[in-house]
């Protein structure tokens, strides 16, 4: 493993050896689309109950205990230096997770934006969904194509789940839906 620092936001590259080539983790275009659809212009240092997630404790860049094993409370203040050390470090984890299920290199947006869609569902969500089937068969525009829709032409990985009456159900939201269609593209960039 090779580990580079990256001057503009004091953090760090990683290159990993990953079958039988080298794949770059956390990198600066990944980090900057998660800010985007996490936080907007700039990281939340106030720790929140996200009403999106079930109200799960969020702070930073979308950190939730999903992602880090760092307990986040609500109220709780952050740094921008925390956020971005406790940032790197849970990125980090899932890619590696998500490096386990590609039975091939994936081209590095398609690592990216396989790393958005775990970070929102976690590594073993994107792991097991049609897009990783198509990518591991070298179908890398399909299942860029499948992060954001079915093969019928649907949106997936748009809603949330909530309980009503001890039935679980789901509702569509459009901020999901166009986030998942901003990671499909960018997926298939340069593909």
């Amino acid at each position: 493993m090779t580990t580079q620092q990256q001057p503009s936001t004091g953090g760090k590259l990683v290159w990993v050896a990953a079958l039988g080539g080298f794949v770059t983790l956390i990198s600066p275009f990944l980090m900057g689309h998660i800010e985007q659809w996490e936080s907007g212009r700039s990281r939340v240092l106030v720790a929140y109950a996200d009403r999106l997630a079930a109200n799960i404790p969020t702070v930073c860049n979308g950190l939730t205990r999903h992602v880090t094993t760092t307990p986040i409370i609500v109220g709780e203040k952050w740094t921008t230096e925390r956020c971005v050390a406790e940032e790197q470090a849970a990125m980090e984890r899932v890619q590696r997770q998500l490096l386990t299920c590609f039975a091939r290199l994936p081209p590095p947006r398609v690592l990216d934006m396989a790393s958005s869609h775990a970070w929102n569902f976690g590594p073993g969500a994107t792991c097991t969904s049609l897009a990783m089937s198509a990518w591991n068969r070298g179908e890398w525009v399909l299942g860029c194509e499948r992060i954001s829709k079915s093969d019928a032409g649907r949106p997936v990985w748009s809603s949330v789940s909530y309980y009503d009456k001890g039935v679980k159900k789901f509702k569509f939201v459009q901020g999901l839906a166009n986030r998942r269609v901003d990671e499909s593209a960018k997926c298939a960039e340069g593909l």
